[in-house]
Protein backbone atom coordinates (compact mmCIF):
# COMPACT_ATOMS: atom_id res chain seq x y z
CA UNK A 1 0.00 0.00 0.00
CA UNK A 2 1.23 3.52 -1.18
CA UNK A 3 1.14 6.24 1.17
CA UNK A 4 3.10 8.49 -1.16
CA UNK A 5 0.98 11.43 -2.52
CA UNK A 6 1.27 11.91 -6.19
CA UNK A 7 0.15 15.24 -7.90
CA UNK A 8 -0.11 15.01 -11.71
CA UNK A 9 -0.19 18.29 -13.52
CA UNK A 10 -0.72 17.82 -17.24
CA UNK A 11 -0.04 19.90 -20.49
CA UNK A 12 -1.57 22.32 -22.65
CA UNK A 13 -4.92 20.61 -23.52
CA UNK A 14 -5.43 18.27 -20.87
CA UNK A 15 -3.98 13.94 -20.43
CA UNK A 16 -7.26 12.83 -20.23
CA UNK A 17 -8.17 9.30 -21.48
CA UNK A 18 -6.42 7.74 -23.43
CA UNK A 19 -3.28 9.97 -22.32
CA UNK A 20 -0.91 7.97 -20.10
CA UNK A 21 -1.31 10.31 -17.43
CA UNK A 22 -4.67 9.22 -17.07
CA UNK A 23 -3.87 5.58 -16.70
CA UNK A 24 -1.19 6.49 -13.74
CA UNK A 25 -3.87 8.22 -12.37
CA UNK A 26 -6.15 5.16 -11.63
CA UNK A 27 -2.93 2.50 -10.55
CA UNK A 28 -2.26 5.16 -7.84
CA UNK A 29 -5.79 5.03 -6.90
CA UNK A 30 -6.22 1.25 -7.55
CA UNK A 31 -3.25 0.64 -5.17
CA UNK A 32 -4.70 2.79 -2.38
CA UNK A 33 -2.49 5.93 -3.22
CA UNK A 34 -3.21 9.29 -2.70
CA UNK A 35 -3.65 10.96 -6.13
CA UNK A 36 -4.18 14.61 -7.17
CA UNK A 37 -4.91 14.47 -10.83
CA UNK A 38 -6.69 18.49 -11.32
CA UNK A 39 -8.01 20.05 -14.65
CA UNK A 40 -6.00 22.97 -14.82
CA UNK A 41 -8.08 26.35 -15.81
CA UNK A 42 -8.33 26.65 -19.57
CA UNK A 43 -6.54 24.27 -20.58
CA UNK A 44 -6.93 24.75 -24.05
CA UNK A 45 -6.09 28.21 -23.99
CA UNK A 46 -3.65 28.45 -20.30
CA UNK A 47 -2.46 31.70 -18.70
CA UNK A 48 0.74 31.37 -16.77
CA UNK A 49 -0.43 33.30 -13.71
CA UNK A 50 -3.55 31.62 -13.34
CA UNK A 51 -2.07 27.78 -13.87
CA UNK A 52 0.93 29.25 -11.36
CA UNK A 53 -1.88 30.54 -8.73
CA UNK A 54 -4.02 27.36 -9.38
CA UNK A 55 -1.16 25.14 -8.70
CA UNK A 56 0.50 26.74 -5.90
CA UNK A 57 -2.87 26.52 -4.08
CA UNK A 58 -3.07 22.82 -5.13
CA UNK A 59 0.86 22.31 -3.14
CA UNK A 60 -0.32 24.04 -0.52
CA UNK A 61 -3.33 22.31 0.30
CA UNK A 62 -2.79 19.04 -0.95
CA UNK A 63 1.48 18.94 -0.09
CA UNK A 64 2.26 15.84 -2.52
CA UNK A 65 5.67 13.49 -2.59
CA UNK A 66 5.82 13.21 -6.07
CA UNK A 67 5.08 15.21 -8.71
CA UNK A 68 4.33 14.16 -12.14
CA UNK A 69 4.61 16.64 -14.80
CA UNK A 70 4.53 15.94 -18.84
CA UNK A 71 4.77 18.22 -21.49
CA UNK A 72 3.84 22.73 -20.52
CA UNK A 73 3.64 21.24 -17.10
CA UNK A 74 6.98 21.43 -16.80
CA UNK A 75 7.41 24.74 -18.03
CA UNK A 76 4.61 25.93 -15.07
CA UNK A 77 6.93 24.00 -12.67
CA UNK A 78 9.80 25.96 -13.90
CA UNK A 79 7.84 29.21 -12.95
CA UNK A 80 6.41 27.99 -9.89
CA UNK A 81 10.13 27.01 -8.86
CA UNK A 82 10.83 31.00 -8.63
CA UNK A 83 7.57 31.03 -5.86
CA UNK A 84 7.39 30.10 -2.42
CA UNK A 85 6.96 26.25 -2.37
CA UNK A 86 7.63 23.31 -0.21
CA UNK A 87 10.56 20.92 -2.00
CA UNK A 88 8.90 17.48 -2.99
CA UNK A 89 10.89 14.39 -2.95
CA UNK A 90 10.23 13.10 -6.48
CA UNK A 91 9.90 14.63 -9.48
CA UNK A 92 9.37 13.59 -12.89
CA UNK A 93 9.53 15.58 -16.05
CA UNK A 94 8.03 14.39 -19.23
CA UNK A 95 8.59 15.85 -22.62
CA UNK A 96 9.22 19.31 -21.38
CA UNK A 97 8.58 21.74 -24.73
CA UNK A 98 11.93 23.74 -25.42
CA UNK A 99 11.80 26.53 -22.90
CA UNK A 100 12.54 29.61 -26.33
CA UNK A 101 8.84 27.72 -27.62
CA UNK A 102 7.29 30.18 -29.90
CA UNK A 103 3.29 28.67 -30.20
CA UNK A 104 1.14 31.85 -29.42
CA UNK A 105 -1.58 30.37 -27.93
CA UNK A 106 0.74 29.47 -24.78
CA UNK A 107 2.93 32.54 -25.10
CA UNK A 108 2.24 33.35 -21.86
CA UNK A 109 5.15 30.28 -20.49
CA UNK A 110 7.75 32.11 -22.54
CA UNK A 111 10.59 32.49 -23.03
CA UNK A 112 11.76 30.58 -19.76
CA UNK A 113 14.78 29.48 -17.43
CA UNK A 114 15.85 26.79 -16.18
CA UNK A 115 15.39 27.41 -12.37
CA UNK A 116 18.33 27.62 -9.85
CA UNK A 117 16.55 25.54 -7.31
CA UNK A 118 14.16 22.91 -8.65
CA UNK A 119 12.28 22.25 -5.63
CA UNK A 120 12.54 18.30 -5.43
CA UNK A 121 14.72 16.39 -3.75
CA UNK A 122 15.22 13.70 -6.81
CA UNK A 123 14.12 14.52 -10.30
CA UNK A 124 13.78 12.27 -13.61
CA UNK A 125 13.41 13.41 -16.79
CA UNK A 126 12.21 11.38 -19.60
CA UNK A 127 12.16 12.29 -22.87
CA UNK A 128 11.90 10.98 -26.47
CA UNK A 129 14.68 11.72 -29.75
CA UNK A 130 12.10 12.76 -32.12
CA UNK A 131 9.60 15.45 -29.83
CA UNK A 132 8.21 17.62 -32.09
CA UNK A 133 9.15 20.68 -29.16
CA UNK A 134 12.05 20.20 -28.41
CA UNK A 135 15.74 19.01 -29.48
CA UNK A 136 17.55 16.47 -27.53
CA UNK A 137 20.17 18.57 -26.90
CA UNK A 138 18.75 20.80 -25.24
CA UNK A 139 17.44 18.47 -23.24
CA UNK A 140 20.30 16.77 -22.20
CA UNK A 141 21.26 20.48 -21.06
CA UNK A 142 18.24 20.81 -19.05
CA UNK A 143 18.56 17.51 -17.30
CA UNK A 144 22.44 18.63 -16.35
CA UNK A 145 21.53 21.81 -14.92
CA UNK A 146 18.82 20.71 -12.59
CA UNK A 147 20.49 17.90 -11.66
CA UNK A 148 18.21 15.03 -13.42
CA UNK A 149 18.31 11.36 -14.50
CA UNK A 150 17.77 11.13 -17.77
CA UNK A 151 16.05 8.97 -19.73
CA UNK A 152 15.24 8.99 -23.63
CA UNK A 153 12.67 6.82 -25.31
CA UNK A 154 13.54 6.31 -29.19
CA UNK A 155 10.66 7.26 -31.43
CA UNK A 156 8.50 8.48 -28.53
CA UNK A 157 7.54 11.42 -30.38
CA UNK A 158 5.98 13.69 -27.64
CA UNK A 159 5.62 11.10 -25.08
CA UNK A 160 1.81 11.46 -25.50
CA UNK A 161 -1.46 9.46 -26.74
CA UNK A 162 -1.16 10.58 -29.77
CA UNK A 163 1.90 9.07 -30.16
CA UNK A 164 1.39 5.50 -28.51
CA UNK A 165 1.46 6.31 -24.80
CA UNK A 166 -1.52 5.55 -23.12
CA UNK A 167 -0.91 2.99 -20.67
CA UNK A 168 2.67 2.96 -19.52
CA UNK A 169 4.90 0.64 -17.61
CA UNK A 170 8.28 2.64 -17.39
CA UNK A 171 6.32 5.78 -15.58
CA UNK A 172 3.99 3.18 -13.53
CA UNK A 173 7.09 1.67 -12.21
CA UNK A 174 8.98 4.58 -11.12
CA UNK A 175 5.66 6.23 -9.68
CA UNK A 176 3.98 3.82 -7.71
CA UNK A 177 8.10 2.78 -6.18
CA UNK A 178 7.95 4.36 -2.77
Amino acid sequence: MSTNKTLILHGWGGSDFPHWQSHLACEIAKNYGTVSFPLLDNCHFPSKNRWVKQVKKILEEFKPDTVVCHSLANTLWFWLCQEEIATVERLFMVSPPSLSTTEPTIKTFFPCETPSNIHAKEVHLIVSDNDPWIELDETESMANSIGATYTVIENGGHINADSGFGKWALIEELALKN
